[in-house]
C-alpha cells in the first residue's frame, strides 16, 4: 500500500513539475503528511526528483519552440548560488521550522494564485 502513495505522489509531481508549476508543492506534502517523511529528506527527494524531471521537461518545451534563453544566465546563476546558500543554511533548521515556514509559503502562494484567478476572470467578463 505504501507502494502506491508514492507512486501517487511521483505521478503527481512529476505532472505539476513537467507543466512547470513545481512538482514540490504537492509532491513534500505527499512525503511528509502520508508516507510519514521527516521535512528534510522529503525536501531533499524532491530536489533529487526535480532533476530528472526538468530534463525531460526542458527537452519538450525546447522541441515545441517554448524557451526563451536570451536572459537565461541572469536566473541560473544567482538561482544556483542562492539554491547552494539555502541548502547550508537550512542544515541548522529544525524540521519543525521548516514544516511551518513550507506551510506559510504554500498558504501565500494559495492565496496569490486565488486572488490572479479571481482578478483574471472578472477581466475577462468585462471584456465579453
Amino acid at each position: 500500500m505504501r507502494f502506491l502513495v508514492y507512486l501517487t505522489a511521483g505521478l503527481a509531481g512529476g505532472v505539476l513539475g513537467g507543466m512547470g508549476m513545481g512538482g514540490g508543492t504537492v509532491l513534500i506534502p505527499i512525503l511528509t503528511m502520508f508516507c510519514g517523511v521527516p521535512q528534510h529528506l522529503a525536501q531533499s527527494v524532491n530536489l533529487l526528483s526535480f532533476l530528472p524531471m526538468a530534463a525531460v521537461s526542458l527537452r519538450v518545451h525546447a522541441r515545441n519552440g517554448l524557451l526563451d534563453t536570451k536572459n537565461v544566465l541572469w536566473m541560473i546563476v544567482p538561482a544556483t548560488v542562492l539554491s547552494a546558500l539555502g541548502g547550508i543554511f537550512v542544515q541548522g533548521v529544525s524540521a519543525g521550522t521548516l514544516r511551518v515556514g513550507f506551510g506559510a509559503f504554500l498558504c501565500i502562494l494559495s492565496v496569490y494564485q486565488f486572488y490572479t484567478g479571481i482578478a483574471a476572470a472578472l477581466r475577462q467578463r468585462k471584456r465579453g
